[in-house]
């Protein structure tokens, strides 16, 4: 078993996670369920005329079949996907009353590395949560994302509860400001300004651009081939002696650590605008393919083209905090243990 020696994610957002909402500084965690939203029972399904949302400029597709539902199918650049029938419910959050909530009933769904419980939807769409509930919370909401571990367990923070008991960051909150790009509206971007890995800062035109997506959703951080070749190259300066195992999946940097028991990761560590910072966790630099160690990986993998957009992925986000505002168009950092055990 490989066992790192610094403290410095592959698994959807749901996966081995069990979320607490938070609603003004109170939460609400009685039973060990996925997530605690208390659905009533009865469920009601978006009747075809309810298809054509007034939010929306997209029509669903109504099933001809069933002219009650309203089918649903969302599909992802990683291969992850889930498609089901769009209903009705009323929601609560600690024990405030979210009413009339959209929500998807996952029939088939799917994770870049397995299956998975479902899709929480934290984004800008009409649709996702934090847009149907930005009455209520005012579009502001944090998370933890704990590693797999057995006992691991995060959270999910609604409104802005910087003074929460739930958080247990480590280290200060560091906030960015989000890029502005009205083709990728539904996204957070943030300006990704350098990397550093094991203190040595790469060298690349690409940074400074706004260009980075940051992604509670996509599993694996992608970068321009560029910084990922820079990055790529300086970890296997700093990690060496180690022999060379087959790449998995969309990773291709990937080795045989048999018989170490202890291995010393170089850090990596990303700076945004504004001097915020966001030191991955070493939780989150090397991905376990096979348990006897045989085949681990670098946790990041590269994008196509120069021109693609880079994606900071949940993987590199574990014992983060990280705090979405978006009333005021920022996004913060903080190192946190996500453990409530």
């Amino acid at each position: 078993m490989v066992k790192p020696k610094a403290t410095s994610p592959f698994f959807f957002f749901l996966l081995f996670l069990h979320i607490f909402i938070i609603a003004n500084g109170v939460h609400s965690f009685h039973e060990k369920k996925l997530f605690n939203v208390q659905m009533l029972q009865r469920k009601q399904q978006l009747g075809t005329r309810s298809c054509f949302l007034p939010e929306s400029r997209n029509r669903g597709t109504c099933d001809a079949s069933n002219s009650s539902s309203c089918n649903y199918v969302v599909n992802y650049g990683d291969g992850s996907y889930t498609n089901g029938e769009l209903g009705l419910e009323h929601l609560v959050f600690g024990g405030i009353s979210v009413s009339s909530f959209v929500f998807g009933c996952g029939r088939n769904n799917k994770g870049l590395f397995g299956g998975v419980s479902g899709l929480m939807g934290l984004g800008r769409s009409y649709l996702s949560m934090i847009s149907q509930t930005n009455a209520t919370f005012g579009g502001v909401f944090s998370y933890c994302l704990p590693t797999i571990e057995s006992g691991g367990s995060g959270s999910l923070v609604m409104g802005n509860n910087e003074s929460s008991s739930v958080f247990k960051n480590v280290t200060p909150i560091a906030y960015t400001n989000m890029v502005l790009n009205p083709q990728l509206s539904n996204f957070y971007i943030l300006n990704l300004t350098g990397i550093d890995v094991g203190g040595v800062a790469l060298k690349s035109t690409s940074f400074g651009n706004g260009g980075m997506l940051i992604d509670s959703g996509t599993v694996i951080t992608r970068l321009v081939p560029s910084v990922y070749k820079a990055l790529k190259e300086e970890f296997l300066k700093q990690f060496s002696g180690y022999p060379s195992a087959p790449g998995f999946s969309l990773l291709d940097t990937c080795f045989n650590l048999t018989g170490n028991e202890e291995v010393s990761i170089p850090t990596i560590r990303l700076h945004f605008e504004d001097n915020a910072e966001m030191n991955v966790d070493v939780a989150g630099i090397l991905y376990i393919v096979k348990d006897d160690a045989s085949q681990v990986c670098l946790a990041l993998a590269s994008l196509n083209d120069e021109s693609d957009i880079g994606i900071v992925g949940n993987y590199q986000q574990r014992n983060q905090r990280v705090i979405y505002d978006t009333k005021d168009s920022k996004v913060g950092f903080a190192s946190e243990p996500c453990s409530f055990i």
